[in-house]
């Protein structure tokens, strides 16, 4: 058959990248403590614990904080950059374009170190804000090429029919552009918030006494009766980001058909 090899091993590709994360609800309602087979039988309890836990749920309330906060910055930031991008023509547009999308390619170690040097040295405490600066930084990119998509799809007609009505540039952008690329913002939002809900790295170099929910996970791997509650965790946050990603596709999808643009593929 016809391509039957690359099939066959794209589907044995998927299932070694995604079975843990298929395992992470059977181990979390397994009653043993021990992550291994045979199972013990069926419980809740982990998750009960997970929810009684204080510790647990400071991370949760500032991974949530930074998370929101991050997001909300960095489509603001977003709308800017592909606004001044997919609109006007200005010198070292390419560069600066650039010097945005850097972060998509350099290792986020580097960015971590980086961003911890520079505050320590200008007497910056770490704390939520210097995470949800840095959070910022790394959803940045993910938010600009959204909304790029989302301002390349517009009827530029539609902004100068706009003009020719009365309407001011700031009038025409929020009135006529702005809720025609709400699908793109709204996807923007909640692909910052998966992406820095996530986010390990630079919250351990950046976060100092204010632990987050990776942060959080990572400190109690040290523990073995603290695994099943873990498992029961990752089952929770697993559900929570397809969730937020089928929102966002939702919207992305419903934004295209608003202004009958092409589908080149999405987050699902």
């Amino acid at each position: 058959m016809k391509g039957g090899g690359l099939r066959i091993y794209a589907i044995a590709y998927l299932l070694f990248l995604y079975a843990p994360i298929l395992l992470l609800p059977v181990f979390a309602f397994n009653a043993g403590t021990v992550i291994t087979f045979p199972l013990k039988g069926f419980t809740t309890q982990w998750f009960v614990q997970m929810f009684e836990n204080a510790s647990m749920r400071r991370a949760l309330m500032n991974s949530l904080t930074i998370a929101v906060s991050s997001s909300i910055f960095a489509t603001c930031l977003g709308v800017f950059a592909a606004r001044a991008s997919t609109r006007f023509e200005f010198p070292g547009k390419g560069a600066i374009m650039g010097l945005i999308m850097l972060p998509l390619v350099l290792p986020e170690i580097i960015v971590s170190i980086s961003l911890l040097v520079v505050l320590l040295s200008i007497g910056i405490k770490l704390n939520i804000l210097t995470v949800i600066l840095g959070h910022t930084l790394i959803c940045m990119p993910y938010a600009t090429v959204i909304l790029s998509t989302a301002f390349n799809s517009l009827d530029r007609s539609l902004e100068e029919a706009a003009y020719d009505l009365g309407e001011t540039k700031w009038s025409a952008f929020r009135l006529v552009i702005l809720p025609l690329v709400m699908p793109g913002i709204i996807s923007s939002l909640l692909m910052s918030f998966t992406i820095s809900l996530d986010e390990f790295i630079i919250a351990f170099f950046l976060a100092g006494n204010e632990p987050t929910l990776p942060t959080y996970i990572f400190s109690q791997l040290r523990f073995p009766k603290q695994t099943p509650m873990i498992m029961a965790l990752g089952t929770v946050l697993v559900f929570m980001s397809i969730i937020l990603l089928t929102i966002a596709e939702y919207f992305r999808r419903r934004g295209l058909a608003k202004t009958g643009a092409k589908d080149t593929g999405g987050f699902l």
